[in-house]
């Protein structure tokens, strides 16, 4: 079966043999099917843009779609967390204040999957990402309700700083 082909059974009503289509695009690990998973991202039906985002997250060779997805992700709120999901299978070494920012603002589900992907993969710490996360932190803490929940964020997110903080200083 050709691309084109397999594209259109992620379009629009999905069948049960959409999953199995996703699975031969991944498989071909081309240039191509990366593109066509981008465009799908765009695509009108909620179904059809998770579907792209697993795709993606299934191919090699996708480093080209990651700031695609990311986007989806931020213009999708409803489907967000469905399609945060497949940022696993992503290189997001570059990706920690994006990251951090959806853990903070994001959805339970946003903000949780975040959080599993800033504690399970590999990040480069520079100066700069640090000061970016904590110009984030210092906007959160300006704009959300100083409760119970926001003292416990709080005390995570000073300690996970200062983690970073001593991972810099000791470089």
């Amino acid at each position: 079966m050709d691309i084109s082909a397999l594209v259109a059974q992620l379009s629009g009503e999905l069948d049960d043999q959409a999953f199995k289509a996703s699975d031969l695009l991944a498989q071909k690990n081309s240039t191509e099917v990366v593109n066509e998973m981008v465009k799908l991202l765009e695509h009108s039906n909620d179904e059809s843009k998770i579907l792209a985002a697993r795709t993606l997250g299934l191919i090699e060779n996708n480093s080209e779609a990651l700031d695609a997805l990311l986007e989806a992700i931020d213009k999708n709120p409803k489907i967000a967390g469905e399609l945060l999901v497949h940022l696993d299978g992503f290189d997001l070494s570059e990706k920690y204040v994006a990251l951090f920012k959806l853990s903070l603002f994001g959805s339970f589900k946003v903000s949780s999957v975040a959080q599993d992907l800033l504690d399970h993969k590999e990040f480069n710490i520079t100066p700069r990402v640090l000061k970016k996360a904590k110009k984030a932190w210092h906007h959160y803490e300006n704009n959300v309700k100083h409760d119970e929940l926001f003292d416990l964020k709080k005390m995570e997110v000073e300690e996970l700083l200062a983690d970073l903080q001593s991972f810099i200083d000791s470089e």
